[in-house]
């Protein structure tokens, strides 16, 4: 029974929502309220003058965006700009910055032979870790959430498997495969079950992986990595039709229309165009 999923069509808003709220269950935070973000900076160090400025503006255009689609449901006329929040009036206790860090991810030593980068020497997650930070009353930084994080957030212990990804992420993989298996290129072939099984399972095991610090783009993320399970599985046939076919002229038998339409026969390959051997 094949599932139908529900979604008619997918944009980068609603699979970025999926992903922050797939990401989520594996996260512990000190306030529910501390899940959002308003900024992703690489290190503590970051966060400045500007980089606070930043973020008042993006929760500024978040909240006034959030009441603006709240009014309309009521009215239909409403305009944007009746809604607009200026952003110096954001106090700078109300802002939440995302640093991604690997230094609450345990140490594996011996993990990988050659220590390439940071995420080598420390445990494997399934995606890029991360922290929340935000100014209290007394404007120090305090760390208010952890990813791959289980309890208490300055007590707990790092867990990495007790999140999942949530059901609509998991019907846009589904959907995205199905869309891209219907392309003229690719639905022709017999073995289109197969493309599109081995590309949902690649998004299954990539899917988290995306890092809205380097792109809000995952739409184009996943069309690539479906886009190379797809021609993965095509080489792997192909490969395996040209052994079908050698075996088959080997004992004297036609090959495929393929290979016979393609070119030269094995047995020509081996001895050339048939002439005089010197």
């Amino acid at each position: 029974m094949t599932i139908q999923p529900k979604i008619k069509y997918l944009t980068n808003k609603d699979i970025l929502k999926e992903i922050h709220l797939s990401k989520n269950t594996y996260c512990a935070f000190t306030q529910p309220e501390y899940h959002d973000y308003d900024m992703i900076v690489s290190s503590l160090e970051k966060i400045n003058i500007r980089s606070i400025a930043a973020a008042k503006k993006n929760r500024a255009q978040k909240l006034s965006k959030l009441s603006h689609e709240h009014a309309l449901l009521t009215d239909k006329k409403a305009s944007a700009r009746n809604f607009e929040i200026d952003y110096k009036k954001i106090s700078k206790q109300d802002v939440i910055f995302r640093i991604m860090t690997f230094e609450h991810i345990p140490l594996a030593p011996g993990r990988k032979k050659t220590v390439k980068s940071t995420a080598d020497g420390h445990e494997k997650v399934n995606f890029p870790p991360f922290q929340h930070w935000k100014f209290d009353d007394r404007d120090n930084l305090i760390c208010i959430g952890k990813s791959h994080w289980k309890g208490d957030v300055h007590l707990g212990e790092f867990s990495k498997d007790h999140g999942k990804m949530t059901n609509d992420l998991a019907r846009m993989f589904i959907k995205l495969c199905e869309r891209y298996a219907t392309r003229g290129n690719v639905r022709g072939y017999t073995y289109n079950d197969e493309m599109r099984g081995q590309a949902i399972l690649q998004l299954t095991q990539i899917g988290l992986q995306f890092d809205e610090s380097k792109s809000n783009n995952p739409f184009a993320y996943y069309t690539a990595a479906v886009t190379n399970s797809f021609v993965r599985i095509i080489n792997i046939e192909k490969r395996n039709q040209n052994i079908r076919d050698d075996i088959l002229e080997m004992n004297g038998m036609n090959p495929s229309w393929t290979r016979q339409n393609s070119g030269p026969s094995l047995s020509e390959k081996s001895h050339g165009d048939g002439g005089d051997w010197d």
